[in-house]
């Protein structure tokens, strides 16, 4: 194939009990990487992927190195088969594995990464609170607008531009139930919680940030061999410093992941390849650029399937 590939790796919300199991056992690639992942972190981590239970695996420290470690195992083996991207992006977590993915991250570091961004969120969360909340059926410019609004109530912002009637508001609780029935006035065809641990990519997110971007700071990171499109400003990156600094914004920063998608379109991107568990950017791949092919790799069935393409 001469098409130029996308890779695409998912973020929090995407892990299920079972994630990597069917290919674990299918591929020994796939099983040492989960088993490096183990001995990096001094975790379970593949049991709990593979058995749950559905709760220890969705608390943020082990949800998110668990998507890191499916990722990277999935990223390995379309390598194996010849499969190169020409640039990657990562949805909120999903950027760390884009990094290794790039070549600016070694697999190791970016497991204890997000194991201490998972815990610090969480227990940022545990101590400020907040809240996520999914609204559907609204244009970008409607919710910013009923965010303005709900303001009064307390903080209050919009965390995730996933596509064009899917974005995602984060806060305190009062202010976000405000802006909730002011989305439902304004036409919103639903309005969804999340199950997080706290106000990701929302000013309330500040104290973790600040420990993040100190962490990130002894960090070594080099050059990307590719493009990273960050999820800050939907800009493409290489500069290891560039990189880190828009890591460093990204905690307390909106997620522009449509700005993101459609900045790769652009940029000559003719297939993308979800590279992680589930399939929830091939999804809103049919809503933010229908005209592009979109492939997920989440099983056994769906990488073979996609590696047919792709060949």
């Amino acid at each position: 194939m001469n098409r130029k590939i996308a890779f695409l790796f998912p973020g929090q919300g995407s892990q299920f009990v079972g994630m990597a199991a069917d290919l674990a056992e299918a591929y020994p690639l796939v099983a040492a990487t989960l088993a490096e992942a183990d001995e990096v972190l001094s975790l379970n981590l593949a049991q709990v992927m593979r058995e749950g239970p559905a709760e220890a695996l969705t608390a943020t420290e082990v949800a998110q190195p668990a998507i890191l470690a499916h990722s990277v195992a999935l990223w390995r083996l379309l390598g194996e088969a010849g499969i190169a991207p020409a640039m990657v992006a990562g949805h909120s977590l999903g950027e760390y594995s884009a990094l290794v993915a790039a070549g600016s991250l070694e697999y190791p570091e970016a497991l204890r990464l997000v194991r201490e961004r998972g815990l610090l969120m969480a227990e940022c969360g545990a101590q400020v609170g907040g809240v996520m909340l999914a609204v559907l059926g609204l244009e970008a410019s409607v919710v910013e607008a009923v965010v303005a609004q709900a303001r009064q109530e307390g903080v209050v912002v919009v965390a995730n531009y996933n596509s064009p009637g899917q974005l995602v508001i984060s806060g305190e609780a009062a202010a976000v139930r405000r802006a909730e029935e002011l989305a439902r006035a304004a036409g919103a065809r639903g309005a969804v919680p999340l199950q997080v641990s706290g106000a990701f990519h929302s000013p309330l997110m500040q104290p973790a940030a600040h420990r993040l971007r100190e962490r990130l700071a002894e960090t070594p990171l080099q050059e990307a061999v590719v493009p990273v499109v960050s999820n800050v400003d939907a800009q493409p990156r290489q500069a290891a410093q560039a990189l880190r600094e828009a890591l460093g914004r990204q905690i307390t920063g909106s997620v522009r992941w449509a700005e993101s998608v459609s900045r790769m379109v652009a940029a000559g991107a003719e297939c993308f390849v979800e590279v992680g568990p589930g399939e929830v950017l091939t999804r809103l791949m049919k809503r933010i650029a229908p005209e592009v092919e979109a492939l997920s790799t989440s099983t056994v069935e769906g990488l073979e399937a996609a590696l047919e393409r792709l060949r």
